[in-house]
């Protein structure tokens, strides 16, 4: 609320001449008629607007760059998929050019749901990783089965005519059997397992010529054995070199690998994955949680770092800066009348008309800062010559009940101030 009478005090209520209320506090915010009014809401954007565009692209690239990240690289030995050295995926684009159909798969059940045609050659890359309670149904299949360097328990259960002698490094050999299709093909990179045969009418080619004694090949020790066996064809290979990227176009090693699917017109390749238990909690939340999603979580956390060094504050002295538009002291304090009296704050308005002249009357009296009141009524007391009680009402009274109370005290104080200053 607004006084006409007293002095200025610090909350900037106008209680005085204009002389008096020129001594109020700094230029404060534009009042009703000083300065400009501000925009709070252009001034928030074009504070935020730098960090905010900043966020908005780290989010708009992180998902750009989950949505582009390449899947999981294909690889693993003898895998159609692949196309590094140790893949097949060169032997699968050749048999696709001879009109041939190449299906991978990685389970056993769904090699054997495509191998049940006519003309159908099913090829186990590594029999090792098949669970041995699928190996039975893949033995009683009616295609045509090439079994990769297959370990005992799976020569077992596929091919139980045909065992593991040893083992012999990996080197161009030549065929040395009557099968047309390895004569045809001649010598090709196997080796590997060496196998033994007691099937009636089995190929027992690319034998092994001894270890380091260069005498003649051992009967029966071969790496490629293929044989028939209930209208089907079995073909064990101690070596999948040949079939590979990297030795396709070495020697015979093309001509041998094509030779070996030459009948058949659909292939089923099987690339088992590793066995991994499927029971509840086989799976942290961890291992479902997509890999991208980690680089955007990192890439927040990197824009978030930066933002708080960006908008940290700097530790020293603060740095005073003059305001944009000077408002004279009578209009600050006028501007904070009029919202005390907007609020009804007869109270505050009072308490703070009381402070100022309290620290004024102080001042020039030359009592302590933190002199009690009953030191300070004392001291105007004796200096004014008023009672005690009179100036006790005045500086630390009761709140005024109504605007008319307020205006009285406003001349109470501007009054005992005109006293103090003028003994």
């Amino acid at each position: 609320m607004t006084a006409v009478t007293g002095q200025a005090g610090p909350a900037g209520v106008t209680t005085g001449s204009a002389g008096r209320a020129g001594r109020a506090g700094p230029p404060g915010p534009a009042g009703p008629r000083g300065g400009r009014p501000g925009v709070p809401g252009a001034a928030a954007w074009r504070r935020w607007r730098a960090p905010a565009t900043l966020v908005a692209i780290i989010l708009v690239g992180g998902a750009v760059i989950a949505m582009l990240q390449a899947g999981p690289a294909v690889s693993g030995p003898l895998d159609p998929r692949d196309v590094g050295p140790a893949g097949t995926h060169a032997l699968a684009a050749l048999l696709a050019g001879q009109g041939k159909q190449v299906s991978t798969v990685d389970t056993a059940a769904a090699a054997l749901a495509r191998a049940g045609g006519p003309h159908t050659a099913l090829v186990i890359a590594d029999p090792g990783l098949v669970g041995r309670s699928s190996l039975p149904a893949l033995a009683a299949t009616s295609a045509d089965l090439l079994i990769v360097a297959p370990g005992p328990h799976v020569l077992g259960t596929l091919t139980p005519g045909v065992t593991q002698a040893a083992r012999a490094p990996v080197a161009s050999r030549p065929p040395q059997c009557a099968w047309p299709g390895a004569r045809l093909a001649g010598p090709a990179d196997m080796g590997g397992l060496l196998l033994r045969s007691t099937e009636p009418g089995a190929w027992r080619c690319y034998p092994d010529a001894g270890v380091g004694r260069g005498g003649p090949p051992r009967a029966g020790h071969a790496s490629l054995v293929r044989y028939q066996s209930d209208g089907r064809i079995i073909t064990v290979l101690g070596t999948g070199a040949p079939l590979t990227n990297r030795a396709l176009g070495s020697g015979g090693n093309a001509a041998l690998a094509l030779n070996l699917l030459a009948g058949d017109s659909h292939i089923v390749w099987l690339v088992p994955g590793p066995v991994v238990s499927t029971g509840p909690g086989s799976r942290s939340i961890p291992a479902l949680i997509p890999g991208p999603f980690y680089l955007v979580i990192a890439e927040l956390a990197v824009a978030l770092a930066l933002a708080a060094l960006w908008r940290a504050r700097r530790f020293g002295p603060l740095v005073f800066e003059p305001l944009p538009v000077a408002v004279r002291a009578s209009e600050t304090a006028e501007g904070h009348g009029r919202l005390y009296r907007s609020r009804r704050a007869r109270g505050r308005a009072a308490a703070a008309l009381r402070a100022a002249s309290v620290a004024r009357i102080i001042t020039r009296t030359g009592l302590p800062p933190a002199a009690s009141p009953e030191v300070i009524c004392q001291k105007l007391a004796d200096r004014t010559g008023l009672a005690d009680q009179e100036i006790r009402a005045v500086l630390f009274g009761p709140a005024p009940g109504d605007d008319a109370a307020l205006v009285k005290l406003a001349a109470d104080l501007d009054t005992l101030e005109g006293q103090v200053l003028t003994q």
